[in-house]
């Protein structure tokens, strides 16, 4: 039991992790949504190491974890998940060298609690093809036409129109991503989604798709990803100009020059904070410059347009057909072959039987992963076992046949019938033992109902816990913040205290020189510290404010009797007891003064 609840803790805690890490870098500062969304969604890829596969790199893994045989509803477990996410990271540790290798299982671990957070936010355990295709495509490195085309592939038809409910439901799955960082408010789905897209019902083909999402603005609940990979362009571009603002001496990423005051510029850093000086406004109209021109290359260039050396501009990306290419069918070719071909095919389908039938045999209990991972392959090999059968039986029929090798060929074609009967067999026998090894994977991988339905009242009480534990987190999250804002509040009394104490010094010690019968040396009274804490630890808290001492230290400090409410009632007692103590100091002070006064003007008026 408690190693359940200490691998519950661990999971909780990986699952915050990544959340926690983009909360470290406060970017809820960044004043424009879009800009925002865009640095979070940055952050997450890089820390996953999502920029480091290429587009083209998950399109294979898709079709080597047999994701492109799936329909897009069908529902996948998050084993199966985790395992194609670790079939990614895998493969790309062996492309990437040596000195450049990443952690694959805390990569794993990181995007795996994300796709989890973002697209199964109800606990379920399950996700949709669609689903990990879509987040996977969008978050990947790579392109964004090539993504886009790889997108638009999946939500088109066999003549190479786009099918608008599948769009819309691709705008589900890709607007759950700024969602899961927090920024739904201003980029979540709405019904209205579609109809920004495209507001006219008509048909869209691959070139008025790619025009829509990179167009110049684009689709405003789309605007973010555009932004996201000018933000991995830009990362590493320098601009050698002084921030009008900071006064940094040179700029890295974006820069932005406004249009309205003369040779303002302003870092990334400054314009998405919202700083401005001078007669510059936040409200004047900002040009982004994602690279730097010397004047001397823009005065080049600007002669060569003028005197018409330059070319026409490119169109801003390659045009593609409006029919889709049709996948070439290779089942009626047959290559020329010599009369032993036809045993060499029978004994490589003999091989391919018996490799199939060790697999199955060496998996009685656990399925073997090269029969289970890739389904697709399996189902080609029995095909391409089939086409030989039937390509066999054919040229059985068709051979011409001398008539005096009549009964030689009327034994050869018995045996060709017996052999494809044997075929037929055995492939009806594999593909009933694959069938039976993936129902025993499920039922292995998922939790059977009868499990599930066993104790229902322990399953509520887990629900429960769970819940009742994140509200306890959420508490002790506000009691810590209540608790740093109290610290600092009683460090300010405090300060303020003992300089009030300093100034009563010095005067009494003034007015014991002057009149040493009558002046007052009494000390102001020091804020007792309180005796009900119990004993002194020998080491204070950890997030403790440096300079913090007295009563307010005493306060915080952590013991195994105390009682937080308790400290903080003593340490208000005592800040009001020295209050009121230092407000009767002061004015039996002015009264002594008063009276010391009056007797130094009688004095006189006697004199």
């Amino acid at each position: 039991m408690i190693e359940e609840s200490g691998k519950r803790r661990r999971t909780m805690a990986e699952k915050r992790q990544l959340f926690m890490e983009m909360r470290a870098q406060n970017f809820d500062v960044i004043r424009l949504s879009t800009y925002r969304t865009a640095c979070k969604l940055r952050f997450v890829q890089k820390r996953c190491n999502l920029h480091l596969v290429d587009i083209w790199n998950m399109i294979e893994a898709f079709r080597d974890n047999g994701l492109n045989t799936l329909d897009h509803n069908t529902e996948i477990n998050v084993s199966r998940l985790e395992t194609i996410i670790s079939s990614i990271y895998y493969q790309l540790n062996k492309r990437l060298p040596s000195t450049h290798q990443i952690s694959v299982e805390q990569s794993i671990s990181l995007l795996l609690n994300f796709m989890i957070a973002a697209y199964d936010s109800e606990g379920h355990g399950k996700l949709t093809v669609f689903s990990v295709k879509a987040m996977l495509a969008t978050m990947c490195g790579g392109k964004i036409l090539d993504k886009l085309r790889y997108v638009f592939s999946q939500i088109s038809d066999s003549n190479g129109l786009m099918i608008f409910t599948k769009f819309d439901q691709l705008l589900k799955e890709v607007l759950k991503l700024p969602t899961a960082v927090f920024e739904g408010p201003s980029f979540g789905y709405t019904e209205h989604s579609l109809r920004t897209c495209f507001p006219q019902q008509k048909k869209i083909t691959l070139n008025m798709f790619l025009d829509t999402l990179m167009a110049d603005p684009p689709p405003q609940c789309l605007v973010w990803l555009p932004l996201l990979h000018r933000l991995a362009h830009v990362e590493n571009v320098f601009h050698p100009v002084e921030c009008s603002y900071c006064r940094c001496e040179s700029m890295m990423g974006f820069r932005y020059r406004c249009q309205q005051c003369h040779n303002y510029q302003l870092c990334q850093t400054c314009f998405w904070r919202g700083h401005a000086s001078g007669p510059h406004s936040n409200q004047h109209q900002m040009k982004e410059h994602s690279s730097w021109k010397s004047p001397a290359k823009k005065l080049s260039q600007a002669i060569s347009r003028s005197l018409g050396c330059v070319p026409s501009r490119e169109p801003p990306r390659p045009l593609f057909p409006e029919q889709p290419e049709k996948p070439l069918d290779l089942a009626h070719i047959v290559s020329a072959r010599s009369p032993d071909a036809a045993a060499d095919e029978h004994a490589l389908i003999s091989a391919h039987v018996a490799r199939l039938q060790r697999g199955t045999r060496g998996a009685r209990g656990r399925p073997s992963p090269s029969v289970l991972d890739s389904p697709g392959r399996l189902d080609e090999e029995h095909r391409l076992i089939a086409r030989y059968a039937a390509r066999l039986a054919a040229e059985a029929g068709n051979a011409p046949r001398p008539p005096a090798d009549l009964g030689f060929s009327f034994d050869a074609n018995k045996q060709q019938r017996q052999l494809i009967a044997e075929l037929e067999n055995k492939n009806r026998e594999i593909l009933q033992e694959i069938q039976r090894l993936r129902l025993e994977h499920e039922q292995a991988s998922q939790p059977t109902p009868e499990k599930a339905q066993q104790n229902p009242t322990l399953l509520a009480e887990l629900r429960l816990l769970r819940q009742r534990k994140d509200e306890l987190e959420q508490r002790m999250s506000a009691l810590q913040e209540s608790r740093r804002e109290l610290m600092v509040q009683l460090e300010g009394l405090m300060k303020l205290l003992k300089e009030e104490e300093q100034k009563q010094a010095a005067q009494a010690a003034g007015s014991a020189h002057s009149s040493p019968t009558h002046g007052t040396g009494r000390p102001l009274p020091v804020p007792v510290r309180s005796t009900s804490a119990g004993s002194t630890p020998t080491h204070g808290p950890q997030d403790a404010l440096p300079g913090t001492g007295g009563d307010a230290q005493d306060a915080f400090t952590p013991g195994t009797r105390r009682n937080l409410r308790n400290d903080l009632l003593v340490a208000a007692d005592s800040i009001t007891n020295t209050m009121s103590s230092l407000v009767k100091e002061l004015h039996s002070a002015e009264e002594e003064d008063e009276e010391e006064t009056e007797k130094m003007q009688n004095g006189k008026d006697q004199g």
